[in-house]
């Protein structure tokens, strides 16, 4: 698929960046390049859940040719309970709404089922043509409220519209302060894009969104994917492809 490698890496080293710093407040850090350790005690460059079901997500799309649920439904497993898709087969972070939905066999629909779960790993879609119910289904595996689906059509419409060189940009924070960071799948949409549109490189964008504190994984891999998209492959730092791990598992899914 076109673009699938400033896609994949994009969000793989934005979410690695973010890893050592989750949970942690605004302002208390400052990420300014590749560590690793911290909040999950892991090396540096080691992605989280964000990335393994983004990739888990790609790898179906690939060999399916389309949006199938249930490929993709056994590929999460496979990663959650055999740690598929990981640099080395250790799953250490994992949103609750998905283990629950993952555990129940459908996706969660209430309201407090909002998490940025489902918007974290729909990027892929914006590669192929999945019309809006498809990525509707895709979102609802684990998240399957309106608000979570509605945010992953918004997020791939979005996305296309980069690669195309003419996002329409949606309504955003003028301030930092105004701009949140929590897990909530709304506030991730938000600060993926307020970093997106303040930054004028790759490495500028996902430090942006992960000295927002909080879910810095995640926002930092949503925005990293995008930043992949909009400045292209070569202006990710060389150093932190060097220290991102797992690359060749990056690299098996790119080929052919």
């Amino acid at each position: 698929m076109t673009h699938a490698r400033e896609l994949l890496y994009g969000a793989a080293v934005g979410d690695a960046l973010g890893v050592p710093y989750e949970f942690k407040a605004r302002d208390t850090f400052t990420c300014d390049g590749m560590v690793g350790f911290g909040t999950h005690n892991m090396p540096p460059g080691t992605w989280s859940d964000d990335t393994s079901m983004l990739l888990a997500t790609f790898e179906s799309l690939k060999v399916c040719g389309r949006v199938d649920v249930d490929d993709m439904r056994e590929r999460f497993l496979a990663w959650i309970y055999e740690g598929a898709y990981t640099p080395d087969g250790i799953v250490f972070d994992v949103g609750s709404a998905t283990a629950r939905a993952l555990e129940a066999g459908h996706g969660m629909s209430g309201e407090w089922d909002n998490g940025n779960g489902s918007l974290m790993r729909i990027l892929p879609l914006a590669l192929t043509t999945a019309s809006d119910e498809e990525i509707r289904a895709a979102s609802a595996v684990t998240h399957a409220h309106e608000i979570s689906m509605n945010a992953c059509v918004e997020m791939v419409h979005f996305a296309r519209e980069l690669i195309a060189g003419n996002p329409a940009w949606p309504e955003l924070p003028h301030v930092r302060s105004e701009v949140e960071s929590s897990g909530f799948v709304l506030h991730t949409q938000t600060a993926a894009l307020w970093c997106l549109r303040r930054a004028g490189s790759y490495a500028s964008c996902v430090r942006l969104a992960v000295n927002l504190g909080h879910d810095t994984d995640t926002t930092a891999c949503v925005a990293g994917g995008l930043a992949g998209l909009r400045f292209g492959y070569d202006d990710i730092p060389k150093e932190w492809i060097a220290t991102l791990r797992g690359k060749d598992l990056i690299e098996s899914l790119l080929e052919g």
